[in-house]
């Protein structure tokens, strides 16, 4: 999601991604599941620049409402 001050934000929650749904690599695409308690973010700039988050550009096992906090700061970077 790009919002109108040029920041982006992607959160997903499959089985290649940091979350509850995360399987072995040779399991990816096997029970697929559409939902997830959780999800991994990763956020950039206009200029296609990684967020740090002080230890990776991805942020790992982020709850419901985690998700919806960093949006909200994105929204408003």
């Amino acid at each position: 999601m790009t919002f109108k001050n040029g920041w982006t934000i992607s959160v997903q929650f499959g089985s290649g991604n940091y979350c509850e749904n995360k399987m072995k690599p040779y399991d990816y695409g096997k029970n697929e599941d559409a939902t997830s308690e959780d999800a991994e973010i990763a956020i950039w700039d206009k200029d296609d620049k990684d967020y740090d988050f002080g230890y990776d550009t991805v942020k790992p096992y982020c709850s419901a409402d985690e998700v919806a906090e960093w949006i909200e700061k994105v929204r408003n970077f």
